[in-house]
């Protein structure tokens, strides 16, 4: 059964850490992206790593204080968020492409077909 199932979201302080988890059960990993959405604004793309090279993208706004990381083997993708700011406040959802798409643009919404529930960050300044 093909299902992506986000956890680790909370209320943090500003300056605080979390790390989200993504539980990609079914799928092959060869990319998956964190996206995050605002009340009032567009899904934004965060995070995404492509497996078969590790490479990885990061929005300018996440850049150095953000990490995204896999454990290919238990089919699991994290999102470190460090030094987090009011900003950051938002529903996270992690996504997959259908298998076999080649993602050019690793950021994009559109490239990805399955979507996780997202769970949502809070950051109190």
């Amino acid at each position: 059964q093909l299902q992506l199932v986000e956890s680790g979201g909370g209320l943090v302080q500003s300056g605080g850490s979390l790390r989200l988890s993504c539980a990609a059960d079914g799928f092959t990993l060869d990319y998956i992206a964190w996206f995050r959405q605002a009340p009032g604004r567009e899904r934004e793309g965060v995070s995404a790593i492509r497996s078969r090279d590790g490479r990885t993208e990061y929005a300018d706004s996440v850049k150095g204080r953000f990490t995204i990381s896999t454990d290919s083997a238990s089919a699991m993708v994290y999102l470190q968020m460090n030094d987090l700011k009011p900003e950051d406040t938002a529903v996270y959802y992690c996504a997959v492409p259908r298998r076999g798409t080649v993602v050019q643009a690793m950021l994009q919404a559109s490239a990805y077909d399955f979507w996780g529930q997202g769970t949502q960050v809070t950051v109190s300044s």
